[in-house]
């Protein structure tokens, strides 16, 4: 008797099924309780209702399609009697097959079912923008279609034809392999053998097949336009005259070719569409290789510069709408480099506000001086931004005090801990930009805890980040009103830290025993399961980063690298810019979003670049805000005009509120989008020539300079900086995002380091409500003569580098194991030239030290000035008189009072003072590693001591002697050519502690 089966296998198939099926719809209903917490459940169901559905056309089109071929083929296999011969060696196969026979034709269909319907799925894009497309209104310049055609329907159509041919391909496939297995198709010694079912058969498939690619060849002359060249992007010479002409022969032909396919089906003869696919083959040989080859080779590279000249103006006017580059208003600026006395006078504005502060820099200066606990941290990376103080529009550096789980002890990382004590951080610190204390420290606008300023204290804006970008995965929070706080909320002092109970409405409800269950599956434990702080009122934070939350809620926008934090309505808002984008625009030039916007800063990992796809069209369309209290996420449709974004909202209505919603204070923080513009200046290496015969000659090609002051081993492009700034022509400053261009470096290091144009785009939206200030996206590009001597930025620094005087006075600074770090080298256009302005900072040694603002380097023309202030700088650089003052920007403890104007007794004394204050910091030096070596610490500490002196009486009479040198010539002290013999260590660069 056959054994019976047990239970156990059954059993324990359904229990695996049942506990995949629980995991996976956790995952599904966590995201709708999200969605419909943030109010965004319509773009989750959209979404994913529009992917379900292509997945199923996708799946049932191939599916149906291999099953109907196979089981047409099945049915019609011939029925005769084995005799075992040669000839019937597949009866063996067709025995073998027969048990599994069902099972087989059902699945290999569902097989191919379930790619074709992934593969379709993850096109769902381009089906909901077929259908709910906006047109242009504008045509493209050679076929006259509506620029929409080429966004939205010519890709819709390319996948779908793309999707036919591979069903087509595979059910045929499939079929010829069922013939052959059931001998409807033989190969014996007397040749080829096929039924008449077979016959028919492959000639509609053959027909099928061939019509597609005659639609191919059709759609493929609209497709010319969307070339990406190496050279010039869209339809050519070649294209127009040759490939477009030859395309739609070749479709044409290829039609007649299919019907001649369905005709042989019909009377079964074969021998016209077997000589029709002969001739289709030549055909595409010679007129769709051969011809455009010969026209290109003997018509067009004799004379390209005459015949590419049409089509390269189409490529210049379209790749400049495309990248909104075509409203850029190019200034002459012919840059003088005589730094004359009271040349800065027209700029005192600008000159005023320098930011000397950089944000790359001071991460950990604001991490010493505001952090109050291990448990909280700033980004690596500070952001600028501006607000108004006292009437005054001041340039601020600001970030948030954000939660650092990893700043608590061992013994504290527990899960009720990092999940339900340490939710949050708290408060803005803002520091002036222009300004710093007498020792080189920022002085605060906004700090404190509890949180005091010129931006608010804690009964005036809610200080507490619940969104941050390093918030913990997750936290419960949240309780019943009247019950004892749990969180952590700030310190106090004496009096030890606060606790606090989250009173916003932040994320999912996890009251219930169900909504426990299905968060402790997804986020794996059981504590959230079992803890007693899970109570009827808690709420589960999670998806906290601001980048992650906007781009779950508008899945169509491609995300700005970087978000800032802003002081809004008495909230801190995370603002957020969100891009759309193509790669189908016509004559447009494509771009590698990554690599383009790929810098030092970058490359130091201090702050995101875009994804790795290629683009040829891109919109500052959105800008969103994610509240840094309760998560909420608000869109805003920065340019309403935009087609792409038009479309967007009929697939997801509702969802992006129109700018007139946007408050005066969230529009004073605005500002002009730092990956576009890095987008933007990368084309206008190039693209700023508009006439196509030099565009062709390829003859006035920038480059964007490296950065002169990264100390990142990868090195990397000079990222651009925010600051305010009046531009000539403007009648007062606006907040800009600025970079420089010099020309084409056609060979590592042999680049020609001059300026060639100044880049600014105007980020001043203004503070009235819903409305744009006048100027807000304005590029204004400065172009200055090829044949300038106008200094690069790597040209300057080579020169603060190697000038003596510098050279001296960052050795002095480096005493004691000093490091020395050059800040950001900004470039401004005043005095009627180009002004660089380079903060240097220097940093002691120890786990607690951190950068202080020591001196300020400064350029105009070949002349350079040192100072430990701003002001100083500018009046050794301009002769004593540079025509405004830089404030007190930079000031040091160490440095004199200004001193009163020269004379040769007085630059005598100074420098005489230097030379003896040099000679006993040396001997200091020595005597200190003598002591050390000798382990005798009395004598290392009081030598140490005569060093410290040294060190401030030189810093002192250097100050002396270069006002004294400033004052009585009207050339600058440090005016010294870059030299071979410099020493490396001149580099105000960072350098290892000595």
């Amino acid at each position: 008797m056959r054994k019976r089966r047990g239970p156990l296998i059954p059993t324990i198939i359904i229990a695996v099924v049942l506990v995949v099926g629980f995991v996976l719809f956790t995952q599904v209903w966590t995201d709708v309780l999200w969605f419909q917490q943030l109010g965004y459940l319509g773009v989750f169901i959209t979404e994913n209702v529009s992917r379900t559905l292509v997945f199923l056309v996708g799946a049932l089109g191939m599916g149906f399609g291999v099953y109907a071929s196979i089981r047409l083929a099945y049915r019609s296999r011939p029925v005769y009697a084995p005799d075992g011969g040669p000839q019937d060696s597949m009866s063996r196969y067709q025995a073998q097959l027969e048990p599994v026979r069902r099972v087989v034709m059902a699945g290999v269909p569902i097989v191919f079912a379930l790619f074709a319907g992934a593969a379709a799925g993850s096109q769902w894009q381009k089906v909901v923008l077929f259908f709910n497309q906006v047109p242009f209104g504008q045509k493209d310049p050679q076929f006259g279609l509506d620029l929409s055609f080429y966004l939205f329907t010519l890709p819709f159509i390319g996948t779908l034809v793309g999707y036919l041919l591979s069903i087509v391909i595979i059910a045929g496939i499939a079929g010829l392999l069922t013939h052959y297995l059931y001998g409807s198709i033989r190969i014996s010694d007397r040749g080829l053998y096929t039924s008449r079912a077979a016959q028919l058969h492959l000639a509609v498939s053959g027909g099928l097949l061939l019509l597609l690619i005659a639609i191919n060849f059709w759609i493929d002359r609209y497709g010319t336009l969307q070339n990406a060249g190496t050279r010039w992007a869209g339809a050519m010479y070649t294209d127009v005259n040759a490939v477009i002409p030859t395309q739609a022969i070749l479709a044409i032909a290829a039609g007649i070719v299919a019907i001649l396919f369905f005709i042989a089906a019909a009377i079964g003869r074969w021998r016209l569409p077997l000589i029709g696919t002969a001739m289709l083959v030549i055909t595409g040989i010679f007129a769709g290789g051969i011809y455009p080859w010969v026209i290109q080779q003997f018509q067009v590279t004799p004379s390209e510069k005459t015949l590419e000249g049409p089509y390269i103006q189409r490529n210049i006017s379209l790749t400049r709408e495309a990248y909104g580059l075509d409203n850029v208003q190019v200034t002459p600026y012919n840059a003088t480099t005589n730094a004359a006395p009271g040349a800065l006078q027209p700029d005192a504005q600008t000159t005023q506000n320098i930011r000397l502060l950089d944000p790359t820099l001071v991460s950990s200066t604001f991490q010493q001086l505001e952090q109050y606990r291990p448990y909280y941290q700033f980004a690596p990376t500070l952001n600028v931004d501006r607000y108004n103080v006292n009437g005054t529009t001041q340039d601020t550096v600001i970030a948030v005090r954000e939660l650092n789980l990893n700043g608590l002890s061992p013994d504290q990382q527990s899960w009720y801990n990092t999940h339900v004590v340490y939710t949050h951080g708290y408060g803005v610190v803002a520091a002036y930009g222009n300004t710093a204390t007498s020792d080189g420290k920022p002085v605060f606008l906004q700090s404190g805890i509890p949180t005091t300023g010129a931006l608010g204290t804690e009964s005036s804006y809610q200080p507490r980040i619940y969104f941050g970008q390093y918030s913990p995965d997750y936290s419960i929070v949240g309780g019943p009103s009247g019950s004892q706080p749990r969180e952590q909320d700030k310190p106090q002092g004496n009096s030890g830290d606060t606790l606090y109970t989250y009173t916003g409405n932040g994320g999912p409800n996890v009251g219930n025993w169900f909504n426990r269950l299905i968060y402790s599956v997804k986020f794996q434990s059981t504590d959230l399961l079992f803890s007693d702080a899970v109570n009827s009122q808690s709420q589960i934070l999670y998806n906290r980063d601001p980048l992650q939350r906007v781009q779950q809620v508008a899945p169509y926008l491609t995300l700005d690298g970087t978000a800032y934090p802003a002081v809004v309505d008495g909230r801190v808002k995370w603002i957020v810019d969100g891009y759309t984008t193509s790669q189908y625009f016509p004559y447009s030039q494509q771009q590698q979003l990554q690599q383009v916007t790929s810098d030092s800063q970058t490359a130091a990992g201090r702050n995101g670049a875009l994804p790795p796809s290629s683009v040829n069209y891109i919109r500052n369309s959105v800008k969103a805000t994610v509240d840094a209290f309760d998560g909420s996420v608000t869109l805003y449709a920065w340019d309403d005009q935009d087609p792409i974004l038009k479309t967007w909202e009929k697939v997801f209505p509702s969802t992006v509120k129109p700018i007139s919603d946007m408050s005066g204070s969230l529009m004073s923080h605005v500002r002009y989008p730092e990956d576009l513009f890095k987008v933007q200046r990368e084309l206008l290496t190039r693209y700023h020539v508009t006439d196509p015969a030099s565009f062709y000659q390829n003859d006035d090609v920038w480059s964007v300079p490296d950065d002169p002051t990264s100390a990142s081993q990868n090195g990397g492009k000079q990222p651009p900086y925010y600051l305010s700034l009046q531009m000539p022509g403007q009648k007062t400053p606006a907040f800009q995002l600025t970079s420089s261009f010099i020309p084409q470096t056609v060979q590592a290091g042999k680049s020609r380091d001059v300026m060639y144009g100044y880049l600014a785009a105007d980020s001043d939206a203004g503070n009235k409500p819903g409305v744009k200030g006048p100027d807000y996206g304005k590029l204004q590009l400065l172009r200055l003569p090829t044949d300038t001597n106008v200094p690069g930025p790597g040209q300057v620094q080579s020169r603060f580098d190697s000038d003596p005087s510098v050279s001296t006075s960052l050795n002095l600074l480096r005493q004691g194991a000093s490091k020395v770090q050059a800040g950001n080298l900004l470039t401004l256009p005043v005095g009627g030239g180009l002004l660089y302005v380079e903060p240097v900072y220097v940093q002691s040694t120890g786990s607690t030290s951190y950068p202080t603002l020591q001196r300020v380097l400064v350029a105009f023309g070949d002349k350079v000035g040192f100072a430990p202030t701003l002001d100083e700088a500018l009046k050794s650089l301009f002769g004593g008189n540079a025509g405004a003052s830089a404030g007190d920007a930079g000031n040091n403890s160490s440095a004199p009072p200004q001193s009163p104007p020269s004379s040769s007794t007085a630059a005598t004394n100074a420098n005489s003072q230097l030379n003896q204050a040099l000679q006993d910091a040396k001997k200091a030096l020595s005597d200190s590693q003598t002591a050390l070596q000798n382990g005798n610490f009395a004598d290392y500490g009081a030598a140490q001591q005569r060093l410290s002196d040294a060190v401030t009486r030189a810093l002192a009479a250097e100050a002396s002697l270069q006002a004294a040198q400033g004052q009585g010539s009207s050339t600058a002290p440090s005016t010294s050519s870059p030299s071979p013999s410099s020493s490396p260590s001149a580099s105000p660069s960072p350098s290892p502690s000595g």
